[in-house]
């Protein structure tokens, strides 16, 4: 594709302002998106995984998710591969990480996980736990073999969340991010067809949303009042792209407002189309309305520059835009604050270089190889 100079300096300008969230500078607007990877044995990250997050740090994008860590709690995951955040050995491996990226001049986040009630087929535990969950119903609506989180159970998960995070900022990560979405635990709580509760935590959407915000809170009270809580929620789910938590603006509010209230900095509205409305009568996708809704920086996410070609997406309409104009318009009118890059990066670790030199045309196309390797 041909890219005009204006256009390759408009997208470099504006994706290259710094932003602020709570006590924290990023240097620009590109953020490198939560992905899996399954490349830590022992759940420990090692040299591999220093090098593939320093050397995106080092390409320019300013603020680095991690993949999924693990919290340490016996049902919080199963892959002998995923890395943990807990344990000494683990740590150490994410201290080198988070050394590393700050030498490059990257700022960067664990992304702390409970996956509850998802289980891989086919895939042998590393620990023997049962899957837990709300109500131990599955996003596909089966029962499983899991079980109805006790209070207890709430307790020890609220607990291991705070201690991760406690973990983070005494290693010297820049924040932490809490995984809600994607039809894991927190979100299995703030989804009615897998919370059928009858207590404190079942119910109404802000009863749904209160095992969340107990663990925003009890995060906030064991970090320091400027270190970053940000939440990342979705509607779809891993099993149901079709999920909604929230049919209206009004709906999301009741979910949104206790979270913020507990201390949430920023919300990471996750997306499959990020330029998709969210809900009738209004253009704001969903990072749009949640900064509306809560006055929070919210970042965007869903197939930027999926195809590789980072000035090539389709509008809702399915015709093809001849840039991301859309997305460039949205962030200078303030919809949201920042977008967070996928796949992209992993086919192209110099993506966030290219783009804000306004080399876009030298950006590789992905193909998928990427999701194969770790470099």
């Amino acid at each position: 594709m041909i890219v005009t100079q204006s256009e390759a300096s408009r997208t470099a300008e504006i994706l290259s302002r710094p932003i602020t969230l709570n006590g924290l500078r990023v240097p620009n607007r590109i953020v490198m998106a939560p992905m899996t990877r399954m490349f830590s044995p022992g759940g420990v990250p090692g040299d591999d995984v220093r090098s593939y997050y320093a050397r995106r740090a080092a390409a320019g994008v300013g603020l680095i998710v991690t993949e999924g860590t693990y919290v340490g709690h016996r049902s919080a995951g199963q892959s002998d591969r995923v890395p943990r955040f807990h344990g000494e050995e683990q740590l150490a491996g994410w201290a080198k990480v988070a050394e590393d990226v700050h030498a490059a001049g990257g700022t960067i986040v664990p992304q702390l996980w409970h996956i509850g009630m998802v289980r891989n087929q086919g895939e042998e535990p590393y620990v023997d736990a049962p899957a837990v969950g709300p109500s131990g119903i599955r996003v596909d609506g089966t029962e499983g073999t899991g079980k109805a989180m006790t209070q207890r159970d709430l307790d020890d998960v609220i607990g291991a969340f705070a201690e991760a995070a406690a973990a983070a900022e005494r290693i010297g990560f820049d924040g932490v991010e809490l995984h809600g979405a994607h039809g894991y635990l927190l979100d299995q709580f703030l989804w009615e067809r897998t919370n059928r509760r009858d207590d404190a935590y079942g119910g109404d959407a802000a009863a749904r949303t209160r095992f969340a915000a107990e663990i925003v809170a009890a995060v906030r009270a064991v970090v320091s009042p400027e270190f970053p809580v940000i939440f990342r929620y979705s509607q779809w789910k891993q099993e149901a792209y079709d999920a909604r938590l929230a049919e209206t603006p009004q709906e999301l509010e009741a979910i949104l407002a206790p979270l913020a209230a507990a201390g949430v900095d920023a919300f990471h509205a996750s997306t499959r189309r990020y330029w998709l409305p969210e809900f009738d009568d209004s253009d704001l996708n969903l990072a749009g309305w949640t900064k509306k809704l809560t006055g929070r920086p919210t970042i965007t996410v869903g197939s930027v520059g999926l195809d590789g070609d980072f000035l090539r997406a389709f509008s809702g309409q399915g015709a093809e835009l001849g840039s991301l104009d859309n997305l460039l318009d949205r962030m200078e009118r303030d919809e949201f604050d920042m977008v967070a890059v996928g796949r992209a990066l992993l086919q192209d670790p110099e993506w966030a270089a290219k783009v804000l030199a306004g080399r876009v045309d030298e950006v590789k196309p992905y193909d998928g190889a990427a999701l194969k390797t770790l470099r």
